[in-house]
């Protein structure tokens, strides 16, 4: 197929939403479902748990250029006093409505269910004596009072850890008035600790380390008057950045980025609400924070560590209901990956058909005898490592074994150094992509030797090759013999491990070389199509969609008469059904019991139709600083299936979508037609799929 890439003109920056405003519009969606009656009580405590590890991303990595700005009193360009004012409003008011729901909703309801956090003031005397036993032998062995003078300055506080700052009266053993004190909680305790049952009690009583420490400060400061005292936390920018040309040793480079990693810049400082101003301003001083970035919160200053109380808490009836992927449709359970590829490509939709199948695969490729080579790229495989135990296996038995880690995986980059050394400690061949991207493909190829000649398999995802995130993350895995798509991965695969120039391609798009110009050439093939008069539609479901190139071209696209539907998940520049500017583009968030990560590209010009797959985001990052593929489907049946399990059903969803409004605001589907009572008769494209492939109870 040959095709011409128009140029389309640069549109003024405010034609765009704002990136750092999106992600904050899609934590608001997220945070709905803690509020949403139809979500098991547990789960909502969940939900509450995960906006506020969003929001603690949204800090270490996106929020330093604006309170740069904001110190520097910049008034012009992309992060200004305006955006920090703008982004801080909105996330005071989202953690305001977040802790209302835990203190207003979530507790009450789960008090009625016999689970209670029990707070200093409501412990009888039983309880009280069991929490300073538990004091005196698991908490304060840990703890190491630090009373502040010349010869103790303010210590180091590392990113997200909890402390409590307290002021004191009375003189040291030295006789002087050094009156503030710092006491940090190390991680290794746990947040939340179960109480022992009452006999014939049902009820779960439970307390935080929080609540035991403050309750005993005055134990920790023998002789001295405890005046006032507040937990703090504080979030410092976290995103690591090397200069890669200048790193002789990037793995050596990155170990010792990740101890500095927890003493970047503050950037916000969360206190209890009833700190006084003494020490939050105290605080705020010494983090050199204006008094915006002060978060005072009424309860639990870091409710990540919720999930420490779900995990604690037995209570099926109060968590969704188990959900058990089936095995995929395509495949008999026994049978050869190598036979069954050789009929035809395979598709694995997960996590409603289970991840068990890629590892099975890679687990016959490693125990087959006429393999005898194995490539994989490793980005995010989490800390246990299933897939490098089956590698490291696969040498030991004399196969070729290639390995591309991604170490700059952000948060992931001490796990896959883990990895990487693993695998090199048995001989496999590491290495680690291409100065100055990162290498996003998840692609694992199989050479087996067949009948005196050499046959390719391949698995190709849109997700990672992570077990415990594949029950949770909606993907595509694609299982393949079709000798052009595997060849064109072996090519990557070299091109990865010697950086010679890249032979040309057949059926991938690759970045940072042709993704961004070929995506760009098919929205233009639409355009040509609408204004020759012919069907022009382009369906687009991914994570985000911040590339500001592709965004203009949908616009353009949109003027010409294409018709735009997009299922994006979070972060969302294009804005949709805007007269005169994108008439024509309708764009929806799905916002589900798991989390929506494929990435489907459908693009209809004339009587052509391609569907793609891909691992990548329309992000410029992505585009254009990360290796990243994109593959077409081209059996009839697999794209059908997909056409209408990842865009038919995404777009008929009524329960858990959201569609953009051209003032930018997102309305929930089911308001928009009409519809007040959310999951009472109301299409969910999860649940359906749930219903399809696996075994609910």
């Amino acid at each position: 197929m040959t095709m011409t890439q128009a140029v389309h003109p640069p549109h003024p920056r405010h034609a765009f939403l704002d990136r750092d405003q999106s992600i904050l519009a899609f934590n608001e969606r997220v945070l709905d479902w803690a509020c949403r009656a139809d979500v098991p009580l547990l789960e909502r405590l969940r939900y509450l748990a995960i906006v506020s590890s969003n929001l603690d991303e949204f800090f270490e990595v996106r929020f330093a250029p604006h309170h740069t700005a904001r110190l520097t009193n910049e008034q012009r360009g992309p992060a200004t006093v305006e955006t920090y004012r703008a982004l801080t409003e909105r996330v005071h008011a989202l953690v305001e409505r977040q802790y209302a729901i835990y203190n207003d909703e979530v507790l009450p309801a789960l008090e009625k269910h016999g689970i209670r956090i029990i707070a200093h003031g409501e412990r009888n005397p039983r309880q009280r004596r069991w929490v300073r036993e538990y004091f005196v032998n698991e908490v304060q062995p840990l703890l190491l009072p630090v009373g502040l003078d010349p010869s103790h300055p303010f210590p180091q506080v590392a990113n997200k850890s909890l402390n409590f700052i307290v002021r004191l009266g009375g003189r040291d053993a030295f006789g002087r008035e050094n009156e503030i004190a710092i006491v940090k909680v190390p991680r290794a305790l746990k947040r939340f600790v179960q109480m022992p049952a009452v006999k014939g009690s049902k009820q779960l009583h439970f307390v935080s380390v929080s609540s035991i420490i403050r309750a005993h400060l005055p134990d920790l400061f023998p002789g001295r008057t405890v005046l006032e005292f507040s937990q703090f936390r504080v979030t410092r920018h976290s995103d690591l950045a090397l200069d890669e040309e200048e790193v002789k040793n990037l793995r050596t480079a990155l170990r010792l980025g990740l101890q500095q990693r927890h003493y970047g810049q503050a950037l916000r400082l969360e206190v209890s609400a009833g700190c006084s101003d003494f020490l939050a301003n105290f605080l705020l001083e010494q983090f050199n924070l204006p008094l915006e970035s002060l978060y005072r919160v009424p309860g639990p200053v870091n409710l990540v560590r919720l999930n420490q109380l779900v995990d604690l808490i037995d209570a099926p009836a109060l968590r969704f209901e188990r959900f058990t992927p089936g095995w995929p449709v395509a495949l008999t359970p026994g049978q050869s990956f190598f036979e069954r590829l050789k009929r035809g490509d395979v598709l694995i939709h997960q996590p409603f058909e289970s991840f068990d199948a890629v590892l099975a695969f890679l687990r016959e490729a490693v125990e087959d005898p006429q393999v005898l080579a194995i490539k994989q790229t490793i980005y995010r495989t989490g800390s246990r490592g299933e897939m490098t135990e089956l590698l490291r296996e696969a040498v030991r038995r004399g196969k070729e074994v290639t390995a591309v880690v991604e170490l700059k995986a952000r948060f992931d980059e001490e796990a896959n150094i883990n990895h990487a050394e693993r695998l090199e400690s048995v001989g496999a061949q590491v290495v680690y992509g291409i100065v100055g991207l990162k290498t996003h493909a998840k692609m694992l190829l199989v050479t087996r030797r067949e009948d005196g000649r050499l046959v390719r398999y391949a698995h190709v995802s849109t997700g990672n090759y992570n077990p415990g995130t594949a029950k949770l993350y909606t993907d595509l895995s694609y299982l393949t013999a079709d000798e052009a798509l595997t060849a064109d991965i072996d090519h990557i695969f070299g091109h990865l491990a010697s950086q010679n120039r890249l032979p040309r391609l057949h059926k991938v798009l690759m970045a940072p070389f042709q993704l961004q110009k070929g995506l760009l050439e098919r929205i233009d093939a639409a355009i040509a199509a609408a204004k020759a008069g012919q069907p022009a539609h382009i369906t687009l479901k991914m994570n985000a969609l911040t590339d500001e190139p592709l965004a203009r071209a949908l616009v353009a696209a949109s003027q010409a008469g294409v018709q735009i539907d997009a299922i994006v998940r979070g972060a969302c520049i294009l804005p949709a059904g805007v007269p005169g500017y994108t008439d024509h583009v309708r764009i929806r968030s799905v916002i589900g019991r798991f989390l929506e990560h494929s990435r489907v590209f459908y693009f209809r010009y004339g009587e052509t139709e391609e569907l793609w797959l891909s691992s990548a985001d329309w992000m410029n990052r992505n585009m254009l600083r990360r290796v990243e593929l994109a593959w077409p489907v081209t059996d009839p049946q697999l794209r059908a299936r997909i056409m209408d399990e990842c865009l038919h059903l995404y777009l008929s969803d009524q329960r858990d979508a959201w569609l953009l409004q051209p003032d930018g605001q997102y309305v929930k589907a089911a308001a928009a037609a009409g519809r007040s009572v959310r999951g009472s008769g109301l299409l969910s494209a999860q649940s359906t799929l749930m219903g399809r492939y696996g075994t609910k109870g």
